[in-house]
C-alpha cells in the first residue's frame, strides 16, 4: 500500500487548507485497511477530506486516507461499496441500473465511509433509510459487521462517531424505479445545490454547523448577521450563511476564528449553541486548541 511521509495534505482537502502530515497511509483494499487498523486501532481515518479542516501547522502523527478503496458490486437490489468510493459515483451507477435510493448522494463530494459515519442525508433521504449493514473496525473488538439498528443512527451521527469506529464497507438496499424518474430527482438535487450552495471551485467544506433540532443553522446564522462575517482569508458565503469560503489563502486559524464568531453570534441572539459539522485535525497550534474548546465544547 502507498505510504507517504511529511505529506502536504492541502490539495486533498475541500477547504484547500492544511499543512504537512507526519505519515499518511493509503490502503487499496478492505484487507489492507483492516491490517493498518489492527496495528494502530486509534489511528484517525478520513475519506475525501470534504468535511475536514486540517491545521495549517499540520499534524504530528499518522492518518489513513481511504480514497484508493473504490470497489463496488451489485446483486439484485443490493449494492456493496468500499468506504473510499465517492457517493456521487455510486449514485450514478445505481441510476444506470434503474435502482433508486441513492439520489441524495449525487451532489455530495464525500465518500461512502464518511457518509455512513455521519449518517449523511439531503432532500428527505439519508443513509439510515437504505443501509443494510456495514463492515467496520472497532478499536476494542476488531472487525465487526453492524446492521442498521446496531449503527444507532440519528441526525448526522451514528455509533461510529460515539465509539470511534471506522467504516470499511457498506451494503445498501435499493428499490427498482424508472431510470427517467431517478435521473429527474438527481437533476433536481444538483440544481438545488447549485442554487443554494457554493461550487467546489470555491474552496469550502459544506455545511459548517449542524441544524439544531427543529431549526435551520443557516437561518439562525443569517438572522444573526453572519453573512457579513470574515476572518483573514475566510468569509461567510453571501448566498448561504452556513458555508465558509476560503477566498484568499485562508489559514486554518482564520477559519476557526470565523466559526467561533458565527457560533457566538447565534448564542448571543438565540441562546442556541451550534455544533460544528466540520471535523478538525491538528493540535500543534495553541490558539487553535483554544478555539476548538469553544467550538466542540471540549
Amino acid at each position: 500500500m502507498q505510504i507517504e511521509e511529511n505529506f502536504d495534505i492541502k490539495n486533498l482537502t475541500s477547504f484547500k487548507c492544511g499543512g504537512k502530515i507526519k505519515k499518511v497511509v493509503f490502503p487499496e483494499s478492505v484487507d489492507e485497511f483492516a491490517e493498518v487498523l489492527k496495528m494502530e486501532p486509534e489511528i484517525p481515518v478520513f475519506g475525501n477530506l470534504s468535511n475536514m479542516l486540517v491545521s495549517s501547522d499540520g499534524f504530528d502523527g499518522t492518518i489513513v486516507v481511504t480514497t484508493k478503496m473504490k470497489n463496488f458490486s451489485f446483486e439484485n437490489e443490493f449494492v456493496t461499496a468500499d468506504c473510499g468510493l465517492k457517493g456521487a459515483k455510486l449514485s450514478q451507477a445505481a441510476a444506470e441500473k434503474g435502482l433508486s435510493g441513492l439520489e441524495f448522494m449525487i451532489a455530495f463530494p464525500g465518500t461512502i465511509g464518511g457518509e455512513v459515519f455521519m449518517n449523511a442525508g439531503a432532500h428527505g433521504q439519508s443513509i439510515s433509510d437504505i443501509l443494510v449493514e456495514a463492515v467496520c473496525f472497532h478499536p476494542q473488538k476488531g472487525l465487526v459487521t453492524l446492521n442498521n439498528s446496531e449503527m444507532q443512527f440519528d441526525y448526522r451521527t451514528s455509533i461510529c462517531q460515539k465509539e470511534k469506529i471506522a467504516v470499511l464497507s457498506a451494503k445498501f438496499k435499493l428499490k427498482p424505479a424508472l431510470k427517467a424518474e431517478i435521473q429527474k430527482k438527481m437533476t433536481q438535487n444538483l440544481e438545488f445545490r447549485k442554487s443554494k450552495q457554493p461550487s467546489l471551485a470555491l474552496p469550502n467544506c459544506g455545511s459548517v454547523f449542524r441544524n439544531p433540532e427543529g431549526e435551520s443553522a443557516g437561518r439562525l446564522l443569517e438572522s444573526s448577521g453572519a453573512k457579513s462575517f470574515s476572518a483573514g482569508g475566510a468569509k461567510v458565503y453571501e448566498n448561504h450563511a452556513n458555508f465558509i469560503i476560503n477566498f484568499n489563502s485562508a489559514t486554518s486559524t482564520d477559519i476557526l476564528e470565523l466559526m467561533v464568531k458565527m457560533k457566538n453570534a447565534v448564542t448571543e441572539k438565540y441562546n442556541i449553541k451550534l455544533m460544528p459539522e466540520v471535523r478538525f485535525l491538528g493540535g500543534k497550534n495553541q490558539r487553535e486548541v483554544e478555539l476548538c474548546k469553544i467550538l466542540y465544547q471540549m
